[in-house]
Order: C-alpha cells, then sequence, then structure tokens
C-alpha cells in the first residue's frame, strides 16, 4: 500500500480575507526556509499553501506555531483534497487515505467554510460521522490515545473533502476555529464581544483571576457607548472612559466608572494603570503611536487594542504596524509579549495584545 503524506497546510480564515491569509503564510514560510506556494480563492473561507521543497508539513507547521499567526482561525497539517467522490459511498475513499498516512486519532472532526455555501454542507458530515468512525476504529485509525491527535475532514462540496491533521498546542480547539460567544442584552453594543473574545484567546483561563481582578484600574480610549468598558465592570475594575461621546446610564451607574470627555491622544492617567483598551476608528499607524507611547512610558502593564484595516494589503499594514511597535517598545528597552488575531468577532480589523514581561 502506497503512503499519503501530508505536503501542505490547511487554514481557515473569514470569508474575503483569503488573500492577506496567503501573504502572511507565504511570507513567514519564506523566513522560515521553507519553499511553497498559497492556493487562495476569493470569498471561500480558506487557504491551501503547497510545499514544493520536500520537506514535510509538519515541520513548516511547528515553524508557523498557531498563535503566531494573525489572519488563521486554524492551521492544519493536510493532505490532498479528495474529490469527485462517489456519493453512494464517499467513506470508502476517505477511509482508504487515512490507512495509507499511517497515522491514528482520538477524535474526527467534519467541518466547513464559514459561508452560506459551506454551511448547506454541514449536514453531510453529521450523517456521515457515525459510519466513519466505526470504520475508522475497525482499522486501529480511531482510538482512545493517539497523542491528543484530531482528524479533520474539511469539506468544500458534497464530493470534495480534504483531510488534516490537528495536533495540541498548535491549533484552535474550538470545532472550525470560531469561539461562539452570546451576546449580553445589558451591554451597550455589540463590540463588547470583541474584548470578551480577545480575553478567551489572549489569557488563559486560569489566569483571569489575576488579571482581570476587581481590584484593578483599566482606561478605554474612544469608550462611548461602553461596550468594551463594561466587559471591564463586570469583572469589577475600575474605568477612565474617555470620550466626547455619551456613555450608556446604566453603565455609568455602576459607580466604577469615570466618564472623562476628552481627546484620546490628548489625556493621560493620573497614575498608573493595569490595563489599556482601544477600539477607536482611526488609521491603524496612528492607533499604533499611541498604544507605542502609552507602553512606553510605563502608563499601563497590559494593553487590547484593534487596528481599522484598508480594504488592499491588509497583512501589510498589519506587519508594518507590529513591527513599528516592536521598534518602539525596544528601543524603550520595555521587554514585552505582543500577539495580534483576526477575531471571529472582529471584522475590518484586528485586535492586537500587549503585555509587559517583568
Amino acid at each position: 500500500m502506497s503512503q499519503a503524506t501530508p505536503n501542505e497546510l490547511l487554514l481557515y480564515c473569514r470569508a474575503g480575507f483569503e488573500a492577506d491569509m496567503a501573504a502572511e503564510v507565504g511570507e513567514k514560510a519564506a523566513l522560515a526556509g521553507h519553499v511553497g506556494y498559497p492556493l487562495a480563492v476569493a470569498n471561500t473561507g480558506f487557504v491551501r499553501f503547497i510545499l514544493t521543497d520536500g520537506s514535510p508539513a509538519n515541520t513548516l507547521h511547528r515553524a508557523l506555531p498557531f498563535e503566531s499567526l494573525v489572519f488563521a482561525r486554524q492551521s492544519l497539517v493536510a493532505f490532498a483534497p479528495l474529490e469527485a467522490l462517489d456519493r453512494s459511498d464517499r467513506i470508502s475513499a476517505i477511509v482508504s487515505q487515512v490507512e495509507k498516512s499511517g497515522w491514528s486519532f482520538e477524535q474526527t472532526l467534519h467541518e466547513v467554510p464559514d459561508t452560506n455555501e459551506g454551511k448547506s454542507l454541514s449536514a453531510l458530515g453529521r450523517s456521515l460521522n457515525v459510519p466513519l468512525e466505526s470504520a475508522c476504529r475497525k482499522r486501529g485509525a480511531l482510538r482512545r490515545k493517539a497523542g491528543k491527535r484530531w482528524l479533520h475532514l474539511f469539506w468544500s462540496a458534497g464530493d470534495r473533502v480534504q483531510l488534516a491533521i490537528s495536533f495540541p498546542g498548535n491549533r484552535s480547539d474550538h470545532p472550525g476555529g470560531i469561539h461562539h460567544l452570546r451576546a449580553p442584552r445589558e451591554a451597550p453594543s455589540r463590540s463588547t464581544l470583541k474584548l470578551e473574545e480577545a480575553w478567551h484567546t489572549f489569557i488563559p483561563r486560569q489566569q483571569w483571576d489575576e488579571l482581570l481582578a476587581d481590584n484593578l484600574w483599566a482606561a478605554d480610549l474612544g469608550a462611548a457607548p461602553g461596550g468594551w468598558t463594561w466587559q471591564l465592570v463586570r469583572r469589577g475594575l475600575s474605568v477612565y472612559a474617555i470620550d466626547n461621546g455619551p456613555m450608556q446610564e446604566a453603565l455609568m451607574a455602576s459607580g466604577l466608572v469615570e466618564h472623562l470627555r476628552e481627546d484620546a491622544y490628548d489625556w493621560s492617567p493620573p497614575h498608573p494603570l493595569d490595563w489599556l483598551v482601544c477600539d477607536m476608528v482611526d488609521r491603524p499607524s496612528r492607533v499604533t503611536e499611541l498604544m507605542a507611547h502609552w507602553l512606553v512610558r510605563g502608563w499601563s502593564q497590559r494593553a487590547i487594542f484593534n487596528l481599522k484595516l484598508p480594504m488592499k494589503q491588509r497583512w501589510q499594514e498589519v506587519s508594518n504596524c507590529l513591527a513599528l511597535l516592536e521598534t518602539r517598545l525596544g528601543a524603550a528597552g520595555r521587554q514585552t509579549h505582543i500577539r495580534c488575531r483576526h477575531l471571529y468577532h472582529d471584522r475590518e480589523e484586528v485586535t492586537v495584545y500587549v503585555a509587559s514581561v517583568d
């Protein structure tokens, strides 16, 4: 039996950001010394990166840690897609490729692109899952202990599926790479979910009680009407809300918010703070300069902020802003940990997290 070897990466992203994902992974793969090319079709919600240098896809996957990727919702080591499947017996071809791979898995996940066309395929995966898992168990490919590896079956059409592998510590553990959150009725705006998802993405849950405690202080620049301030107050933090616009009355009644109608670019805090958050509509480079100004001066230990992106060359804009931030902080001798992600609840923006390193 010939061996099936994964020689590509499969990356999920928001539909419309395929070119940005392709530009990012192409640049980072080259910097890591790997030769290949991306396959990206607009508005499909995924990108394939094909290796052409003969190196295992696992090597590139480790060289590009999932947490370091900006536009990826999920990052997988993948086999060549199975196409023109027999619709009366899709399972035989799938099981054959699994057997040829020589890998075993602890669970299977049927996934589809986050598009209207993709969602129409969701029922297909559910209908195939039980007989597929049964067939895999009989062949020893599905077992209780298999290094916590998962088998992903990515359906882009009724007769087209791509098999891929994910590894613990280098993937999103959420189906489709999407962390769904319920919008709280009490919040002033749906933008509140951006900050909540950022906490889930960047801060381990076991650290929340320490890093989001009720004895801490925060500033929210461009706060009105209070979507991000609401999240901070819900955790018990005291907040300086900086915005010339009005804040939600119920939020102000908490007693934890001091609303200052001042320009966010001119205001400075009366004492060092624990958190700086910002979701203002402005040029990404200008917001980055403002965040660097705060962090260089030690006005806040941690920051979460959004960068509103242009319509074109979005990866280049993000890359430039992150380089600017690293340069400013490095020149000032500030040791920080920086991460950036295009979150599910983001639209034409990315979210950046910066934490001072003691």
